[in-house]
């Protein structure tokens, strides 16, 4: 860790130079030769994306950051703050620490907060970061995580782990095992150190190819920001063997949208109709749970078609995701699209049709934008139909 880059003429020009092209900069002269001048542009263009992703680093003086890559892998604050709000207790220890943004957060929930960092210099600045932060409850280690456990005779209420994409694995079928650390081979040992662990995985990973992996899982959290969805949680109780609970979160500027399902609960069947006066579309995180059924269930709303995940109904529900009102339903012809939507603007979604949105547009020389909305997909009685609505706020 390089403390160079915390004299204050250094920091004052950082700070000026917030969200100024870094190639820009890297054609200027050097005005500070004691100190390394990509060095200094890595500070900017790292606090230049913390700007929004996590404010109090960004408000708090003398804070040090790691590469840009590492800011932009690490959790934004409000999905650090929200998987804080889902487990406590007394201790916790993250295996895979990085830029400790989530452990800022789990300090807040527990008495006793383990970091363990193996890119020794990492540590060294979530370290001084903490002082910073005035964060007292939070031990960091730097090295293998996995000795860390070995040598401890401590038994932890939770092990959280994010656990990293090898380079070798890099276009195979993301699974676990293809990670470091490898958690599925990892868990015997894990549970001898902990019964519950937490398990952050990128959104891409397959939930099915995450479950084939692990074992005593009792709840999936899926975490999308701003419609965006950002991580998988694997939540794991040692010897569970109950019920999943799938739980969705769609965190908004000012609110958070959930929903949960018990997965693979077949007891309910979902009911189909024709469109009604209202359409819902469900948020990413539901989209990415696969629970569509169970919205129809849950919400007591109609599907327009087992496989277009869009639903319906005569009254207007508060609904985890887009509503719409319907103004009229055409079906898919050249009459009628010439007729209601050639040459107009208007937003357009597919959902279970033949056509992409890009082809529609190029066909019918409709432009983007606007106030119209228009669902291109397929009723219960399959014929494709087009939905022309007006969003509801």
């Amino acid at each position: 860790m390089n403390t160079i880059i915390l004299h204050q003429d250094i920091q004052d020009f950082i700070s000026k130079n917030i969200g100024v092209s870094i190639a820009k900069l890297a054609l200027q002269k050097n005005p500070f030769p004691e100190a390394e001048w990509i060095l200094i542009l890595n500070q900017i263009e790292a606090k230049t994306k913390a700007k929004d992703k996590l404010p109090t680093w960004f408000k708090t003086e003398n804070i040090i950051y790691p590469s840009k890559i590492s800011v932009e892998q690490t959790s934004s604050e409000k999905t650090a703050a929200y998987k804080a709000s889902l487990i406590s207790g007394e201790t916790l220890i993250d295996l895979t620490g990085g830029f400790g943004v989530d452990d800022y957060y789990f300090s807040q929930k527990f008495k006793f907060v383990t970091h363990c960092e193996i890119n020794e210099d990492l540590s060294e600045i979530v370290k001084h970061n903490l002082e910073q932060l005035e964060v007292k409850n939070l031990t960091c280690y730097a090295g293998d995580s996995a000795e860390v456990l070995k040598e401890s005779n401590q038994k932890w209420d939770w092990i959280y782990i994010d656990p990293s994409r090898r380079n070798d694995a890099k276009g195979k079928v993301f699974m676990l095992k293809d990670c470091l650390p490898n958690v599925p081979d990892s868990l015997d040992f894990y549970f001898e150190k902990s019964d519950s662990i937490l398990i952050k995985t990128a959104p891409l990973l397959d939930i099915s190819a995450g479950l084939s992996e692990l074992k005593f899982v009792k709840n999936i959290h899926i975490i999308a920001l701003e419609n965006e969805v950002k991580e998988l949680l694997f939540e794991i109780h040692n010897k569970y063997l109950g019920n999943i609970t799938i739980k969705t979160a769609n965190i908004l500027k000012d609110k958070i949208e959930t929903f949960e399902f018990i997965l693979g609960n077949d007891t309910e069947f979902p009911s189909y109709h024709l469109p009604q006066k209202y359409v819902y579309e469900p948020n990413s995180a539901i989209m990415k749970s696969g629970g569509f059924d169970e919205v129809s269930t849950s919400f007591k709303i109609n599907k327009l078609h087992k496989h277009s995940h869009l639903y319906t109904s005569e009254e207007l529900i508060d609904f985890p995701g887009r509503t719409f009102e319907i103004e009229k339903v055409i079906p898919y012809s050249k009459n009628e699209i010439k007729s209601e939507l050639a040459n107009q603007q208007a937003n357009l979604t597919t959902r279970n049709f033949p056509e992409t949105v890009e082809n529609i547009r190029k066909k019918w020389k409709i432009k983007n934008g606007g106030n119209l909305y228009c669902f291109f997909t397929t009723d219960k009685n399959d014929s494709k139909i087009v939905l022309i609505c007006r969003k509801i706020t």
